[in-house]
């Protein structure tokens, strides 16, 4: 299933064993590399592919961050005591 990916496509590390920061990192350079726009049009295809899942996870993992915050707003005593959301409402 590899075959015909450009070199060095299976040392690329799955997305779900990513850590946010490693997707949004990969998704930097994947931007960067479009935006010189040296690449082959079927790599910047693929890239473009690959920085749209990448991107999906990213905004996945932080969906997820903002309800866990939205479940625990703090008291003043530093206990639990409500939820809200993360942006104050505002």
């Amino acid at each position: 299933m590899d075959q015909g990916n450009t070199a060095g496509a299976s040392d690329v590390p799955q997305i779900d064993q990513m850590s946010f920061e490693q997707a949004l990192t990969a998704l930097e350079e994947i931007v960067t590399q479009l935006e010189r726009g040296d690449v082959p049009l079927d790599q910047s295809i693929a890239l473009y592919e690959r920085g749209e899942v990448l991107r999906a996870a990213c905004q996945d993992r932080l969906d997820s961050a903002q309800a866990r915050i939205e479940k625990i707003v703090t008291g003043s005593a530093g206990a639990p005591s409500s939820t809200a959301p993360l942006d104050g409402g505002q």
